[in-house]
């Protein structure tokens, strides 16, 4: 140690112990960093080892554009029969025979009640009789007329009697045939209001009819868009997983004052699997619009993630999207892509981002 005056002096004599530990000590950190070290630049080399590049993939691809679209708003509605009828007797009678039951499909004109026919019956043979005798008068009194016995009112007179007495028989022989309820159209029976030994009377429904084979949707519209439906529009209707074209045949002239709505029909063309009584969305028109679309194949479903794969010089790029509405086999991308980008159609979800490609249409 160096002294103030200049000269060089030893301050303080330390043991040899201490000095031996602490050039130990040196030298074990010495060590110890130098292991770190090693440790650390051996594990970087380690880190910057590339993975394998998988090999190029051939995939379909397809440009994605904004296509038009006709935004609507749905309107629920039901399946109804275009031909339904509810049957009820013209006169009073006792049920004597029915002969249909519900499901029961019938031809027009098929029988279908039979009332009790004896009081028309008896009615009908007295009419019948009282024409009978109308006509030997009107006979008898021809032959005095051409020996001018009679005068020519009295001859007029029994021809009055016989037109009423013809008349009486004919309407007491159309009141028998109403004793004989029969289909109206070919149809479906679906129900039945009345058995044997009930009274059928007028304004008393007994079966009810309705052909399957001619259905229409019908549904009420709302008021704030009934401008936008016209006779004869063309719209479509979602009745379960079929889309079905149904052309508007009647609209309702007056809203219905509860619900503001107006009762619109469309006629359905012959489906199979289209029944009466099912639900279903018809879709009004309200605007054009322009939407981004892409097939549902190319959108890869990981848990709650959406994506696609966009081909970039030649190696997929992986994108996260959000989807909107199905139009068919396609849908509708919100995000993530833009129009005129190619995306992989096919296969897409065993890709890797960044993995090359051999694209094809």
């Amino acid at each position: 140690m160096r002294s103030k005056n200049g000269n060089w002096r030893e301050a303080r004599q330390l043991p040899v112990g201490k000095l031996l530990a602490m050039r130990f000590s040196c030298v074990s950190l010495t060590l110890f960093f130098g292991a770190i070290g090693l440790l650390v630049s051996t594990g970087c080399r380690k880190d910057s080892t590339s993975p394998p590049v998988p090999p190029p993939a051939n995939v379909r691809v397809e440009t994605v554009h904004a296509k038009p679209h006709v935004a609507a708003e749905d309107v629920v509605g039901t399946v109804q029969p275009k031909l339904r009828s509810v049957i009820e007797a013209k006169i009073s009678g006792r049920i004597e025979k029915m002969l249909v039951v519900p499901g029961q499909q019938v031809k027009a004109g098929e029988l279908l009640v039979q009332l009790d026919s004896r009081e028309v019956q008896a009615k009908l043979d007295q009419a019948i009789a009282v024409r009978q005798q109308a006509d030997n008068d009107l006979k008898r009194y021809e032959i005095l007329r051409a020996k001018q016995v009679i005068t020519p009112a009295e001859f007029e007179a029994v021809q009055s009697r016989r037109q009423v007495a013809v008349a009486s028989a004919t309407e007491t022989e159309t009141m028998l045939g109403y004793t004989k309820i029969t289909a109206p159209f070919d149809g479906v029976v679906t129900r039945k209001l009345a058995d044997v030994g009930d009274l059928a009377t007028p304004g008393k429904s007994l079966l009810e009819l309705e052909d399957p084979r001619v259905l229409q949707f019908e549904a009420p519209v709302p008021e704030a868009v009934i401008d936008k439906v016209k006779l004869g529009t063309r719209l479509s209707v979602q009745v379960l997983a079929n889309e079905i074209d149904g052309a508007v045949s009647e609209i309702s002239p007056s809203a219905d004052p509860n619900s503001r709505t107006f009762l619109i029909k469309l006629d359905l063309p012959s489906v199979v699997g289209l029944h009466a009584g099912q639900f279903g969305r018809v879709a009004i028109p309200v605007s054009e619009t322009n939407v981004l679309r892409a097939p549902i194949t190319a959108v890869v479903q990981r848990g709650q993630m959406e994506m696609v794969f966009v081909v970039i010089n030649q190696h997929a790029q992986l994108r996260l999207v959000k989807t909107g509405r199905r139009f068919g086999n396609e849908v509708e991308l919100l995000s993530g892509v833009s129009s005129g980008e190619r995306v992989i159609t096919e296969n897409a979800a065993s890709l890797v981002d960044g993995q090359p490609v051999a694209p094809r249409l």
